[in-house]
C-alpha cells in the first residue's frame, strides 16, 4: 500500500502523507452492520465534571459491529468487500456467509475479495481463517486473540501487528505480544491466523494541528508555561522548573513512580516486556 505526498502549496500540505485506498473496494459501509453514531463525551462524566483531559471535537462517525467470537464454527463465507473503518486504523473486511448472514471481521494482510475464510478445528492455516490455539501448529503468527473462551478478541487487533504461537504446555498456549511480552492463554482461546493489514498506517505524517483536532484529540499543553492554580510547575518570572520534580497536575510523581495497579490478568505474563 503506497503512501501519497502533495506538492507544498501550503505550509501544511508539506509535510502532510496520507494512504492510497487501492486496496478499498466498498466506499459506503454495509446499513444491516451499523449500530448509530459514535458516543462523544468530550472527556466528561455523567455528572458532566471533566475527568479526561485533551478531548474533545472530533467528526462524527458510525459504528460498525465487528465479528471478534468468531463462532460461526464450520461454514465458509466469501470476501465481498474491503472496507474503510474510521474507529480503527485496521481495514474491515465484509464477510458473506453460505447461509446468508454477513459480518465485518479484521481484515488480515494477503485477504484479497474473493477468498473465502472459516473458523473451527477443520479450518487451514491461512490469513482470515480463525482456530482455538490447541488447533494451530507452533510458529503460527496470530492477532485477535481472546483473553477468555468465548468473551471475544481483545488483543492484537491495530494495522501492522501480529503475535506469535511459541510453544504449548498443559492447558496454555504460550504467545509472543507484538510488545514482546510473553503471556499465557488458554488453549481454548479463539485467534485468527496472519498479520493485520493496512501496515503502513504507522508511517502517515497527519502534517497540522487541525487534522488532530478531526479525530477529536485536543492539543496539549505544557506544565511550565501554565499558572500555578493549574499545575504545579506553573508560574513564576520566566522559563524556569521552580525545583519541582515533574509530576501530573495532582503532584503525582511522572518519572519513575509506578502508578499502575495489578490486574488479574497479570498472572499469565511470563516475562514482561521490559525484561532484560
Amino acid at each position: 500500500m503506497a503512501i501519497k505526498q502533495f506538492n507544498p502549496y501550503t505550509a501544511s500540505r508539506r509535510h502532510m502523507t496520507v494512504l492510497s485506498r487501492e486496496d478499498i473496494t466498498k466506499q459506503k459501509p454495509e446499513r444491516s452492520l451499523l449500530a448509530g453514531r459514535k458516543k462523544r463525551t468530550g472527556g466528561r462524566n455523567n455528572y458532566g465534571r471533566r475527568t479526561m483531559r485533551f478531548i474533545g471535537g472530533g467528526h462524527v462517525r458510525l459504528l460498525r459491529i465487528v465479528d471478534f467470537k468468531r463462532d460461526k464454527i464450520g461454514i465458509p463465507g466469501r470476501v465481498a468487500a474491503i472496507e474503510y473503518d474510521p474507529n480503527r486504523s485496521a481495514r474491515l473486511a465484509l464477510i458473506f456467509y453460505v447461509d446468508g448472514e454477513k459480518r465485518y471481521i479484521i481484515c488480515p494482510d494477503q485477504l484479497h475479495v474473493g477468498d473465502t475464510i472459516m473458523a473451527g478445528p477443520e479450518a487451514d492455516i491461512r490469513p482470515g481463517n480463525a482456530k482455538k490455539f490447541k488447533d494451530m501448529p507452533d510458529g503460527t503468527l496470530v492477532h485477535n486473540i481472546e483473553l477468555e473462551p468465548g468473551r471475544g478478541a481483545k488483543l492484537v487487533r491495530s494495522a501492522g501487528v501480529s503475535a506469535q504461537l511459541m510453544a504449548r504446555e498443559g492447558k496454555f498456549a504460550f504467545v509472543r505480544m507484538p510488545s514482546g511480552e510473553l503471556r499465557k492463554f488458554l488453549l481454548e482461546c479463539t485467534a485468527t491466523i496472519g498479520v493485520v493489514g493496512n501496515g503502513e498506517h504507522e508511517n502517515v505524517s497527519l502534517g497540522k494541528a487541525g487534522k488532530t483536532r478531526w479525530l477529536g484529540r485536543k492539543g496539549r499543553i505544557r506544565a511550565m508555561i501554565q499558572n500555578p492554580v493549574d499545575h504545579p510547575m506553573g508560574g513564576g518570572e520566566g522559563t524556569t522548573k521552580s525545583h519541582h520534580h515533574p509530576c501530573s497536575p495532582w503532584g503525582t510523581p511522572a518519572k519513575g513512580y509506578r502508578t499502575r495497579k495489578r490486574k488479574p490478568s497479570d498472572k499469565f505474563i511470563v516475562r514482561r516486556r521490559y525484561a532484560k
